[in-house]
């Protein structure tokens, strides 16, 4: 940890805490692909979490989850980590959240996880997108006002990474041409909704289990659009409990379709993951192009 940073963060947390620290402890705790991150032990009041990354790299990318978290938070529905401080020092950017002890995943727990994702979703809007753009994982995400989801879904999300993918050179002509074929369905497979509040990014790696059996979220990439991006992604990479899906559809029912729908949105996770560390996710791409077009 970079002396200049734990200096400011130890004047920072004196200052928003009123209380004279005299040392803030640093435990790191490991990190992402592009993060490193800490808990902060502050003498006399409790612990933190701190992320760390480059400003020039990802420029603005935590004042972007900020803003997310808030906009999370003032639904009052799903918890999030409060805030405490957001800034940058010496090319570096800085996000310090409350701290969130675990607990048990208990039914419970995951009953009251598909009540309230059921809940956010049912915060609606005219529009698909944002009020800004911001990141999905380490990559800009668009979110340009769109009045119709399937247009959207093909500007903002799947054509900027099929495009960067075929720059690398991880997709070819013919995918190319088999996600135009795609774009021309996605009319007749997403039903008419509002566009919904979306966490964004909600794989089982980005929420949390508090000391009291709550739901917590994390890593937003906020926006409003089709419910079933959250719903798709919460199945890619596994960890979601059965009690979950039936309390969600209780209070708001799936799609008939719900399945074919999940598949075509995690094609954007997937493009992201291609994009970020490459060919082993393409056969995961290819299949679901296989079954849909």
């Amino acid at each position: 940890m970079n002396a200049s940073i734990q200096k400011y963060l130890n004047q920072c947390l004196s200052e928003k805490l009123n209380l004279p620290i005299s040392t803030v402890q640093f435990h790191h705790v490991g990190g992402g692909s592009i993060n490193d991150t800490y808990q902060l032990v502050v003498q006399g009041y409790g612990k933190f979490f701190l992320k760390v990354n480059s400003a020039t790299e990802y420029p603005k990318l935590f004042q972007k989850e900020k803003r997310g978290l808030e906009f999370l938070s003032n639904q009052k529905i799903l918890r999030v980590p409060p805030v405490i401080l957001h800034d940058e020092i010496d090319n570096h950017q800085l996000l310090v959240l409350g701290w969130i002890e675990g607990g048990l995943r208990t039914d419970e727990f995951w009953k009251k996880f598909g009540e309230q994702l059921a809940a956010l979703h049912h915060i609606t809007n005219a529009y698909s997108g944002f009020e800004e753009d911001n990141y999905m994982g380490a990559l800009p995400q668009q979110n340009d006002h769109c009045n119709n989801w399937s247009e959207f879904f093909v500007h903002c999300r799947l054509q900027p990474q099929v495009e960067m993918a075929r720059k690398n050179q991880l997709l070819d002509a013919k995918h190319l041409n088999v996600f135009e074929n795609l774009y021309g369905k996605l009319k007749n497979i997403f039903n008419k909704e509002q566009p919904a509040l979306l966490h964004g990014d909600l794989w089982s790696g980005n929420f949390m289990c508090d000391k009291d059996s709550e739901p917590v979220l994390i890593d937003p990439a906020v926006y409003f659009g089709h419910r079933s991006m959250d719903l798709g992604m919460t199945r890619l990479f596994g960890g979601f409990d059965k009690s979950f899906y039936e309390a969600y559809s209780y209070h708001f029912p799936f799609p008939n379709n719900y399945s074919e729908q999940w598949d075509i949105c995690n094609l954007y996770p997937l493009l992201v993951h291609l994009n970020l560390f490459g060919a082993s996710y393409l056969g995961q791409i290819e299949s679901i192009l296989k079954l849909y077009t």
